[in-house]
């Protein structure tokens, strides 16, 4: 515990020494494929810089399509759609044929700022379901917009993050 107790000040202490321009408040969006399924991630991040090194912790949710298969919409000969359950082919509430999921995920990354290019690193995605390693590579497009990938094992990702 006391161990703990010295790194948090540690950290503490590094955070509180970098000078307020280094701090960057970011929204990021893009598309995503986590354990075999597409959808999109949408996050907010917070990058803390030191020299050219950054530290970026992010969270967000994934947005996707469900595995629910148990309600499937069903369209009449006069057009009118209707929701049925499959098991036993009753009417169901409209709401229950909207398979979207949303699945909270947070994310740290460390890496390095490379002048007139953008950055590289690594980090951690940690969701519900388990904690990936990746690597991710950011291209400036302009002061404040960049186009980020990252890549690791089950999960990819391309989009746009935005400093505020």
């Amino acid at each position: 515990m006391k161990r703990l107790m010295v790194m948090g000040a540690a950290v503490a202490a590094m955070c509180s020494a970098v000078p307020a321009h280094a701090a960057d408040l970011g929204l990021e969006a893009g598309g995503a494929r986590y354990n075999d399924v597409w959808g999109a991630e949408v996050g907010v991040t917070y990058r803390v810089g030191v020299s050219r090194f950054y530290l970026a912790p992010t969270v967000g949710a994934f947005i996707y399509q469900g595995d629910n298969d148990r309600y499937y919409e069903q369209t009449f000969t006069n057009g009118n759609t209707v929701c049925r359950d499959s098991t036993n082919g009753q009417f169901a509430k409209k709401e229950k044929c909207d398979n979207t999921a949303i699945k909270p995920y947070a994310r740290l990354e460390a890496g390095i700022n490379i002048p007139a290019f953008g950055a590289v690193g690594g980090g951690a995605r940690f969701s519900t379901s388990k904690v990936v390693p990746y690597g991710t590579v950011s291209i400036n497009l302009a002061p404040s917009i960049r186009v980020k990938g990252n890549a690791g094992k089950d999960y990819y990702a391309l989009g746009l993050t935005a400093g505020l």
